[in-house]
């Protein structure tokens, strides 16, 4: 089905690069004033986030957050062609649950420096009652990152605001039409030994270069390819003494390869419906789907387990120094 007038007009700014700049706002460089004059009921906030994961030893720690900076400046564009609307930009937040290093239970792993997922709940709720208070009822969280104990932490944070505000607080990059969009070209071949790549592969290498080169580390040209062909390769790939932090083959990337503008035009089309009136909870979800696996429900118990550790570390802690846990 073809996309409605206003979305194909969105999409075509998205794609001209165009910006309306008045109507995008940056909340940190806002006054009381300002915020107070927006119109709350065609206001959208975009909360981008950025997990700091190890993504071995081509890839910069914030690969993630820096997809998702870039996603949010598109869907901001798309958001304010329509007439009458504006967009708050929210300062990054760099906190994710599940490095990828989760996946061979090796959880000290330079590079990743990840959050408890109650707390990454915690950090998106008080925001959101924050915004709440203040009359806000749109706020889509731009935070692509694959682990599922992530995903539940942000539809929970979601799911709160919706059922105490009556606004919508809208994971993005949960939603499977949104997370499986995009592309990289690759021959049979180069399919072949890519693999089964979820974490800094030729894909997502190729996605750096196509949008910060100067972070890829020029080295990645003789990477050994760590192929797998389904969770268990990964797993057993990611359990072996000397893993690199990567699956797949990054010494196949090239920036030309990759088609990020394809996920952000996707991106901007279910955000155009979504603020049309679907209903978000309608659209098939990524932990539904993802955390299904009996891999991932093995390793997100794990990683559950560590974070009960952690807390009790913590609350020991607290305790002890007469503090409230």
């Amino acid at each position: 089905m073809a996309p409605s007038p206003i979305i194909a007009i969105a999409l075509v700014l998205l794609a001209c690069g165009g910006r309306l700049g008045a109507q995008v706002h940056r909340l940190a460089e806002m006054n009381t004033e300002q915020i107070r004059a927006l119109d709350r009921q065609r206001t959208v906030v975009l909360m981008p986030g950025g997990i700091l994961e190890q993504h071995g030893p081509y890839l910069p720690s914030f690969t993630d957050g820096y997809g998702n900076e870039w996603m949010t400046e598109r869907l901001a564009r798309a958001i304010v062609a329509r007439p009458g609307w504006s967009v708050v930009i929210f300062p990054t937040i760099p906190l994710g649950v599940g490095g990828a290093n989760e996946i061979g239970r090796k959880y000290d792993f330079p590079g990743t420096y990840a959050v408890r997922s109650t707390t990454l709940r915690a950090v998106l709720m008080d925001l959101a009652g924050e915004l709440g208070d203040q009359g806000f009822r749109w706020i889509f969280v731009i935070h692509a990152h694959g682990a599922p104990n992530h995903h539940r932490a942000i539809r929970q944070a979601g799911d709160f605001f919706r059922d105490t505000y009556g606004g919508h607080m809208v994971h993005l990059f949960g939603l499977m039409p949104v997370f499986g969009a995009g592309g990289h070209a690759m021959s049979p071949e180069q399919r072949a030994e890519d693999g089964f790549s979820v974490h800094a592969g030729a894909g997502e290498t190729s996605g750096m270069l196509a949008r910060r080169p100067d972070l890829v580390d020029s080295t990645y040209r003789s990477a050994r390819p760590q192929t797998g062909r389904n969770w268990d390769d990964l797993v057993r790939i990611a359990r072996a003494s000397g893993w690199p932090g990567y699956f797949g083959s990054p010494r196949l990337a090239r920036a030309e390869d990759s088609d990020p503008e394809a996920l952000a035009r996707s991106a901007a089309e279910w955000v155009l419906k979504i603020l049309d009136g679907l209903d978000e909870r309608t659209i098939p979800a990524v932990v539904d789907v993802v955390g299904s696996t009996p891999q991932n429900q093995a390793i997100d118990r794990d990683a559950l387990e560590r974070e009960a550790r952690l807390r009790r570390v913590q609350e020991a802690w607290l305790v002890a120094h007469h503090l409230q846990p």
